[in-house]
């Protein structure tokens, strides 16, 4: 009886910053990292004395940290208790919570009388990460192994990840994982909010029809979208749950409101009755089919500097913005110019793909063996050349976000694109075959990102290692959330090869 879901993580290669105000659009990428979530009962069967009880219980079990956390569930409030020592998780609780009121807001008595037998009987949740998500350089290198992508693949999937030593306080704080800045909550929230709202009966994440399937989407991804937000504390962009559950796309955010209601409606309402309005609520993103065009990788790299919190980081910025707003308006002005060009020449490329097939992909093998200044000399012909000034138009749309982003950030006095970062993002973009490269998301310390040409990216990742950069094994994976055939550690699925999609 157990639901398996997965959904992946993202990389942000275009709207850091803007996206968090509409109407402004960013570029997601979807990837092959994902989150899986196993819901299964936690008993086989009801108890004679079941239906006295309002309570159940619910196991939450995370092996790559060694965790399992017991709590009980309130069946009238949704309120967890945490009956064991172990660290909490809000992600999954407030996950819990609103995917359980989802279906309490859905259905009918009749409905609601099975909905309580199957709550009863507990719920047993286990969460697992792609290696992807974390940073697993420390174990390489104690390994003596090199820093090379081929290392990585020889880790077992959901490798036990370690903990950062060093406290930013030096008190005894909980200690942070190291991660690659893939949106690891985000997708481990979608996962397990599919999972449970499938497990429950709210959804039929296996039905393929067109309309009802979209529907079905929508719920998971408002239910996501709201618990992710009532976990982090705060209303956010909502970028990364979308792709998440919709996989690669442009993207604009919804309007906070719809999600802030609900966070005020909280301490006044039954959980069941916010849960209904945030379902019937203007949910008014916008989402245009998006991915790159055919014969491109995306291939991310992580310098091991240490990672970047990305809540400061935006925090600093809108204090600048509020501080100079003539000087801000007018460099995001520029950098959402330089962002829609980028995205035009990309959906012009795919279109040239389409239509003269042949000649593009000679083109594009052609480019993947040079150097970007060598790149002309491959256009022999109208239609090749008209290749060839979109690869350009690309490249320099793609400097100009750079060049937009590095001074934001010292406006605002943070290190959006670090002097380290661009003295590698510019090796980068010299190299055979490299059509992009940049910071993702709200840049920092993170993993870099570069999108490559046919398959130049074996070659970047060997240039990588040797400036100290470890080549990820993720890879553009358009798809979004999934509900799986199996359990991933039995067939060790690291990207989601024999899952079904729903997308």
């Amino acid at each position: 009886m157990a639901v398996i879901a997965s959904a992946p993580g993202k990389v942000l290669i275009t709207g850091g910053y803007l996206v968090l105000e509409r109407p402004n659009a960013g570029i997601v990428l979807s990837t092959n990292a994902r989150f899986y979530a196993i819901v299964k009962p936690l008993y086989d069967e009801l108890r004679p004395d079941s239906w006295a009880w309002s309570w159940t219980d619910l196991k939450l079990t995370s092996p790559q940290m060694g965790r399992e956390t017991m709590y009980k569930m309130s069946l009238k409030h949704f309120a967890l208790q945490c009956t064991s020592s172990e660290a909490r998780n809000p992600f999954v609780e407030y996950a819990v919570q609103y995917s359980v009121a989802a279906a309490y807001s859905t259905f009918d008595d009749n409905k609601k009388d099975l909905l309580q037998k199957l709550l009863l009987q507990g719920f047993d949740i286990t969460i697992l990460g792609s290696n992807d998500f974390y940073s697993y350089r420390n174990e390489i290198e104690a390994r003596g192994l090199p820093l090379t992508p081929e290392s990585l693949a020889s880790l077992p999937p959901f490798s036990s990840i370690t903990f950062n030593a060093e406290q930013s306080d030096g008190q005894n704080s909980k200690p942070e994982v190291a991660k690659t800045g893939l949106g690891s909550s985000a997708a481990m929230t979608t996962s397990v909010v599919a999972a449970l709202l499938h497990y429950l009966g709210v959804v039929n994440l296996s039905s393929y029809n067109g309309a009802q399937h979209q529907e079905n989407l929508d719920v998971v991804h408002i239910i996501a979208q709201t618990a992710h937000c009532m976990a982090q504390g705060k209303v956010g962009s909502g970028f990364d749950v979308s792709s998440a559950v919709y996989g690669s796309h442009r993207y604009v955010r919804f309007s906070p409101q719809v999600i802030s209601s609900a966070q005020n409606a909280i301490r006044a309402m039954p959980l069941e009755d916010v849960v209904a309005d945030v379902l019937k609520g203007k949910w008014d993103h916008e989402r245009t089919k998006f991915s790159l065009p055919p014969l491109m990788n995306l291939l991310l790299g992580e310098p091991g500097t240490g990672g970047s919190s990305t809540p400061s980081m935006v925090g600093a910025v809108k204090n600048w913005q509020k501080s100079d707003p003539q000087h801000s308006s007018d460099t995001w002005k520029r950098l959402s110019e330089a962002n829609t060009t980028l995205e035009a020449q990309l959906t012009l490329l795919s279109k040239l793909a389409e239509d003269h097939w042949e000649i593009y992909q000679s083109v594009i093998y052609s480019c993947s063996m040079c150097q970007p200044q060598k790149w002309a000399e491959q256009a022999s012909e109208a239609v090749s050349h008209e290749i060839v000034k979109a690869l350009f138009g690309a490249r320099d749309a793609m400097l100009n976000i750079r060049s937009e982003m590095k001074l934001m950030g010292m406006a605002a006095g943070i290190p959006i694109e670090p002097e380290s970062q661009t003295e590698l993002l510019d090796a980068t973009m010299n190299m055979c075959g490299v059509l992009l490269a940049g910071v993702p998301g709200a840049g920092g310390f993170d993993a870099v990102f570069a999108v490559t040409l046919g398959d130049s990216g074996n070659n970047l990742a060997k240039a990588w290692s040797s400036h100290n950069v470890l080549a990820l094994l993720v890879r553009e994976d358009p798809r979004g959330v999934c509900i799986e055939n199996s359990d991933p550690r039995t067939n060790q699925i690291t990207s989601g090869m024999s899952s079904v999609s729903i997308v």
